[in-house]
C-alpha cells in the first residue's frame, strides 16, 4: 500500500503547527507582532525550512521590520523547535514574506474595478440608446 503523504510533507505540517505555537507563546520580540504562518517548505533532506509568513502590522511597523525580527530570532526558534519535535536534524529556518495574500487582494480589487467600469459603461450606453429613440 502506497503512502499518501511523503515524510517531508508530514514534517512540514508538524513544523508549521509547532512554529505557530512557538511564535504565539514563546517569542516576545515587539518587532514581530501578530504573525500568520501560511506555509512551510522543507527540503528532502530536512536540512532547510522556508517558512512563509504574513503580518498584521500595528501602527507604523512595516513587514520588513517584522521579517528582520523573525530572522534575528530564528536560532532561538530553531532551538525551541528542536525541543518540541523529535527529529535527528532540526531544519535551519528561513522566514520569507508571503506575497500571495497581498497579490490576491490586488487582483480582487482589479476585478472589482473592471466590473464597476463595465456597469458604468452599460448605463451610459443604455442612456444613449434611450436618447436616440426619443429623437
Amino acid at each position: 500500500m502506497a503512502k499518501e503523504y511523503s515524510r517531508t510533507s508530514r514534517v512540514s505540517q508538524q513544523v508549521q503547527k509547532e512554529l505557530a505555537r512557538i511564535l504565539q507563546q514563546e517569542v516576545k520580540d515587539p518587532r514581530i507582532g501578530m504573525v500568520t504562518i501560511s506555509g512551510v517548505d522543507i527540503t528532502r533532506d530536512l536540512a532547510y525550512a522556508t517558512v512563509f509568513v504574513t503580518f498584521l502590522t500595528i501602527g507604523d511597523q512595516t513587514n520588513e521590520e517584522s521579517l528582520k525580527g523573525l530572522n534575528a530570532a530564528s536560532g532561538y526558534i530553531r532551538r525551541l523547535l528542536g525541543k518540541a519535535m523529535r527529529l535527528r536534524i532540526v531544519p535551519e529556518i528561513r522566514f520569507t514574506f508571503d506575497e500571495t495574500l497581498t497579490e490576491g487582494l490586488r487582483i480582487s480589487e482589479l476585478v472589482s474595478g473592471a466590473v464597476k467600469n463595465d456597469k458604468v459603461k452599460l448605463k451610459e450606453a443604455g442612456r444613449e440608446e434611450d436618447q436616440e429613440e426619443e429623437a
